[in-house]
């Protein structure tokens, strides 16, 4: 399966962990993380990732995330493509930064879209091009297929 973190999805581990959601999805994506270095997903990169990273002034935590891109196995560069479906998405009521993110994927034919960003999630519930969903229901997604089997 192709995956998609977002920005705020790798930022989830340096934010204020003492709100029981924050750390919850803090471990989702840790596990998320650890089954793509396993090889059961493959990760999804875009130049959208590097140009919001980059801003990032902590300069750790900007060089801890830039080090995923080496283990993505799909990176997206912008294209005229991607740019229109963004104008789409914005028209949902996405920041253009998101919808790019969102349009990336899309693109690059990801399985999932995976963010914490509440707004994204709900603008977004009924996209039919991706799934999107916040890693906390990824590992219930995955969770319930593996029961199934």
């Amino acid at each position: 399966m192709k995956i998609y973190l977002d920005l705020c999805c790798f930022n989830r581990p340096f934010d204020d962990q003492r709100q029981l959601l924050v750390r919850l999805q803090t471990e989702a994506k840790l596990v998320v993380q650890q089954w793509i270095q396993e090889g059961h997903h493959c990760l999804v990169w875009s130049s959208i990732l590097d140009l919001e990273n980059i801003r990032n002034p902590d300069e750790e935590r900007s060089n801890a995330i830039s080090a995923w891109k080496m283990i993505a196995e799909c990176d997206m560069d912008t294209t005229d493509s991607i740019e229109r479906i963004a104008i789409t998405l914005e028209s949902v009521g996405l920041k253009s930064m998101d919808a790019l993110h969102v349009a990336s994927a899309i693109e690059a034919n990801a399985d999932r879209f995976l963010t914490t960003d509440k707004n994204i999630l709900n603008k977004l519930k009924r996209e039919s091009r991706i799934v999107v969903l916040d890693p906390i229901d990824f590992i219930r997604e995955m969770e319930g297929s593996s029961d199934e089997e």
